[in-house]
């Protein structure tokens, strides 16, 4: 048969351990029989970064910029040990937060939901999406130790030479402080992105930030968020009969495992990491868990929400058998298909992106599965518990019926 073919490269973007392992098999087994595949290729293995300086993620993210699709890969975010193991240079910042700062992304991440895997929490009834703020706080904060007794403060000096201080802690010994920050223009890029995601998706928008306790930054937040919805947005959201509202956070974690789901809750950077992480845990595995990083600018970049599986990789390199779950992987190769085929106007594209979701998600409720999956899935006689490469195998059958 004719292979399909992406018109415009899609950036490929090759990870770290596990993931790295599984890329190359959902490559080999799910796209290239099919996809005349044209990528631009870059390695983010952590020895290549450290080879490259980190130029190497530098160079990804620019050319997301320029083609306007990217799928990537897990990646290590090197800590003391890592550094060790891998005889690192350094312990280099994170890929993911690199490439969002230069996108000035936003994350939106939504579980994978099959039939026979029925959330944790029992309400449950439709996917929650978690729109996440990709820039700032503590992913770009400034941090010290503090050995001794003595004053912290919090200078800002403008471009016009005033200086404001304020006085963080005083300290009468050891301890530890932090600088964390954000800019209005990245919060209204977040409060418009959020806006539009909602309005597109047809989904109520919920926004949550602890403004009682930060009166000031997280205040900012949720001030931006009022202004964008009253100029820009109230009346599109009454249209299409969906609603936004602001509450706090603590409240709406109470409201969310009440709720039926099916809202794109909206969160600053590090509390969008954590409840992403829940929503995906409470709905099977954090390999259930589909991540779009979405640029103003029009760029996208697809990822697999979780980490490398470390544990794993290492018992592959032992030659033992593993049963990893690749489904995030997969659904990040066809939310970077389909993106691109939308974007350059190839349906082939979009319905082979279809077809190969459909095919994954059929060959879990089948009762084929990775053992993550089979410990949460309701219990059926046509249960098995696979390993990776035979799951991946599983999901191929079922493409090649599909396509066929």
């Amino acid at each position: 048969m004719t292979k399909i073919r992406n018109k415009t490269p899609i950036v490929e973007m090759d990870g770290d351990e596990m993931t790295r392992v599984m890329w190359r098999m959902v490559k080999e087994k799910l796209l290239l029989p099919w996809v005349d595949l044209k990528t631009e290729y870059y390695d983010l293995h952590v020895k290549h970064r450290d080879e490259t300086d980190d130029q190497v993620t530098i160079d990804a993210a620019r050319a997301i910029m320029k083609y306007g699709v990217g799928v990537k890969c897990a990646t290590i975010t090197p800590n003391q040990d890592r550094v060790i193991e891998y005889g690192l240079k350094k312990q280099w910042k994170s890929p993911n937060g690199t490439i969002r700062a230069m996108l000035d992304g936003m994350v939106f991440r939504k579980p994978i939901m099959v039939r026979n895997i029925k959330p944790l929490v029992s309400t449950w009834k439709k996917p929650i999406t978690i729109g996440r703020h990709a820039a700032g706080d503590v992913y770009e904060g400034s941090e010290m130790l503090v050995r001794e007794e003595g004053k912290a403060e919090l200078v800002f000096t403008s471009s016009s030479g005033q200086v404001s201080r304020q006085t963080v802690k005083d300290f009468r010994g050891p301890g530890i402080v932090q600088g964390i920050h954000n800019t209005d223009d990245s919060i209204r890029s977040f409060a418009r992105a959020c806006f539009a995601y909602a309005l597109d998706q047809k989904v109520d928008l919920w926004f949550s930030t602890k403004d009682t306790i930060s009166k000031v930054y997280d205040a900012r937040f949720r001030d931006i968020f009022q202004e964008e919805y009253e100029a820009n947005w109230k009346q599109k959201f009454a249209d299409s009969r969906i609603s936004y509202f602001f509450t706090l956070i603590d409240d709406a974690v109470a409201r969310v495992v009440r709720s039926e789901g099916g809202m794109l809750w909206a969160l600053k950077n590090y509390d969008g990491d954590v409840m992403s992480d829940m929503v995906a845990s409470a709905c099977g595995s954090l390999a259930m868990m589909t991540s779009v990083l979405v640029s103003p600018k029009g760029w996208y970049e697809y990822e697999a929400a979780h980490g490398t599986v470390q544990r794993h990789y290492y018992k592959h390199l032992a030659g033992e058998e593993t049963s990893t779950n690749p489904m995030a992987l997969i659904f990040a190769w066809s939310g970077g298909l389909r993106k691109r085929g939308e974007i350059d106007g190839t349906p082939d594209v979009v319905r082979f992106a279809d077809a190969l979701e459909a095919a994954a998600v059929e060959t879990v409720e089948s009762g084929v599965m990775t053992g993550d999956l089979l410990a949460v899935a309701e219990k059926s006689q046509a249960d098995r518990k696979v390993n990776t490469e035979d799951f991946i195998d599983a999901i191929a059958e079922n493409l090649r019926r599909k396509l066929s």
